[in-house]
């Protein structure tokens, strides 16, 4: 039964949230998914309807970060910066920090930020709140 899993990875949503692609990963992300989640990221940021204003990667949902998660985000983010959009990593625990310390992984390219709406701030792309009513207006 794993064997059916590991031929047709699950593919990680991109979800856009406004003019910002928001990939949430969960759990492990196994070579096929990577690399067809590079793809989907750099497709729709090349070929969108809209431009792209930014890309944030949830990691909230990851427990360990290896070398290759981590080359997987720097690539991300290195095709992301090529086609003008940046990225940001949010959501990292500080065991994945330690780790990515002790592995020498700098994440070139990532910024990071404590959560997604903190990296959506990073973004200037915060939902903002409704402009208040100015009843005196034309008055």
């Amino acid at each position: 039964m794993t064997g059916v899993f590991a031929a047709h990875p699950v593919p990680v949503p991109v979800l856009a949230l406004g003019d910002v692609l928001l990939v949430t990963l969960q759990g492990e992300l196994h070579d096929g998914a990577a690399g067809q989640l590079q793809h989907d990221v750099a497709r729709r940021i090349a070929s969108g309807p809209a431009p792209v204003g930014g890309v944030v990667i949830d990691i909230s949902g990851v427990d360990i970060v290896d070398s290759f998660l981590g080359r997987v985000l720097a690539e991300i983010a290195a095709s992301a910066s090529l086609l003008a959009t940046r990225t940001v990593l949010a959501g990292m625990r500080p065991a994945v920090a330690i780790t990515l310390v002790e592995l020498g992984l700098t994440l070139p390219g990532l910024v990071t930020a404590l959560d997604v709406d903190a990296a959506l701030s990073l973004l200037d792309r915060a939902p903002s709140p409704a402009p208040p009513a100015h009843p005196e207006e034309g008055a």
